[in-house]
Order: structure tokens, then C-alpha cells, then sequence
């Protein structure tokens, strides 16, 4: 049974292990693994910043408690293979926290965000050597493999720019820009287009975008889910127009969806 007059994390604590428990359980917790949930950590992380995005406080919280719960989910595993438990997780980040602010918990201290940066950076190679983990000394060392391509190229660009390879101004961020656009172009146009060369020149203008972003200082992450969204809020504006009209999206012209889209647009 669960305690119902225990703490709120103590009383998910005790769901977790209800559900996962291998006679009174739920048959589906009870298949889960590391593995097989990390799709759906993933999704409600996006579901999260989804409700961010549309500034829903209601389902701001509700998702942060189901990504709460993918956490919750991890120190249930980790306990039932004794690796670890919830409380070593939040130990865990607690001491993490603590150590990488000595500028708020001990007598360190840093006069801007340049020197606290440089200091964050010092601490984690500080940690990578104690524990030996690590033997790469390259400024990319321990980029996370699971990144979105997104968020990996502003990781990439963001290192990169600590050591000085960066452009100091806007303008050659700019003409990369348009520069990648006409060797995508270029691939395109070609006598024989080569499908790999064309993939190969359309990530490079990605990665360039990113880094106009970056210098923007716009998450392109964030920016490209709410250009989606407005995309879809567009979108079914249409469908509901040409519907109006008696029309629908399966039978209209490209020229009809336009003037509707025009039309919600203005």
C-alpha cells in the first residue's frame, strides 16, 4: 500500500516501487528497462519545453512531474541492480552543484561570466582527472553522444569559441550563411547531382544557421520548436479556411493553399 500521509516525493517513491514490484505490479513498468525508456525521457523532455513554449503554466508543471517521474523511474532501476538509488542521484547532484559554485558556497570568486565559465571549465577537468575516466585532452572531450544534432553543433561551436576559433562579428557568420546556401545550390544544379554531396552541403548550412543563432543568442533548439508550432497553428488555419469554402486540403491547388495561408498570415 502506499503511505498517503508521506512527503509527495517519499509517496511517488513508494508508486515507483509498487509498479514495479513483481507480483502486484504493473506488467508493463514491470518489462522496463535503462534501455527501453529512455525514448519516452526524451519525449517528455520535449513535452516539457513544448509547454514552455506556450507559456502553459498548468502543463508546464503536469510535465515536469512526468519527467520527474522518468528520474524516479532510473533510481528504481539502479536500486533493484544495486548501482544506485534516487537518494544517491539527488546526493549526487547536491555535491555537484555544491562543488562547481565555490563562488556561492565557498570563498572563491568570480567577477564576471567570463571567469565563472572558466572556472565551471576548470572544475569538470578537475573532476575528469579524479576519477580517471578520461584521457582525451581535446576542448570537444566529453560531448554527450545522446545530444539533439542541434543542441551537439552549438556544444561544438560553443567550446570552440572558448579557445578563440569564432568569429568576433556578425558579418562572416553571415556570409557563411549564404555561402553554404549556394554550395547547396551548386550540388543541386549540378550536370549529375550526388545525392551524399547534397546531404553533406545541407548539414553544413545547418551548422552554419546554428552558429548565426548562437550568435544571436537564440537557442536554435527553442527557436525551431516554436517555428514549428506556429507552422502547425498556421497550417490547420488553412485546413479550416478552405473548408469554410467548401473546399478541403486534399483537393486544393497549391495556388488556393497559398492564398489561404496569405490570408492567416495577415
Amino acid at each position: 500500500m502506499v503511505n498517503q500521509g508521506v512527503p509527495p516525493i517519499e509517496k511517488l517513491l513508494q508508486i515507483m516501487q509498487r509498479l514495479r514490484d513483481p507480483d502486484l505490479g504493473c506488467p508493463w513498468d514491470q518489462q522496463q528497462t535503462f534501455e527501453t525508456i529512455v525514448p519516452y525521457t526524451i519525449e517528455e523532455t520535449y513535452e516539457v519545453a513544448d509547454a514552455i513554449a506556450r507559456k502553459d503554466m498548468i502543463d508546464i508543471k503536469d510535465e515536469l512531474g512526468d519527467l520527474l517521474f522518468q528520474v524516479v523511474f532510473y533510481g528504481q532501476l539502479g536500486a533493484e541492480q544495486q548501482a544506485f538509488t534516487f537518494d544517491d542521484i539527488a546526493q549526487g547532484i547536491s555535491d555537484k552543484l555544491v562543488r562547481r559554485h565555490p563562488h556561492v558556497f565557498a570563498d572563491s570568486k568570480a567577477k564576471n561570466e567570463l571567469e565563472l565559465s572558466k572556472q565551471w571549465d576548470a572544475i569538470k577537468a578537475q573532476e575528469r582527472a579524479n576519477t580517471k575516466k578520461d584521457t582525451d585532452e581535446s576542448v570537444l572531450a566529453n560531448l554527450p553522444s545522446g545530444l539533439t544534432p542541434l543542441l551537439k553543433a552549438y556544444k561544438i561551436q560553443k567550446q570552440c569559441a572558448k579557445v578563440g576559433f569564432d568569429w568576433p562579428i556578425l558579418e562572416p557568420v553571415v556570409e557563411k550563411v549564404h555561402e553554404e546556401i549556394q554550395e547547396v545550390l551548386q550540388e543541386v544544379q549540378a550536370d549529375n547531382p550526388n545525392q551524399e554531396a547534397i546531404e553533406e552541403e545541407v548539414g553544413d548550412l545547418l551548422f552554419s544557421v546554428v552558429n548565426l543563432a548562437r550568435h544571436l543568442n537564440v537557442n536554435a533548439e527553442s527557436a525551431l520548436i516554436k517555428a514549428n508550432n506556429k507552422f502547425e497553428q498556421r497550417f490547420r488555419q488553412v485546413e479550416i479556411i478552405l473548408k469554410n469554402h467548401e473546399s478541403s486540403i486534399h483537393s486544393a491547388g497549391l495556388d488556393e493553399m497559398e492564398a489561404a495561408w496569405q490570408q492567416v498570415k495577415n
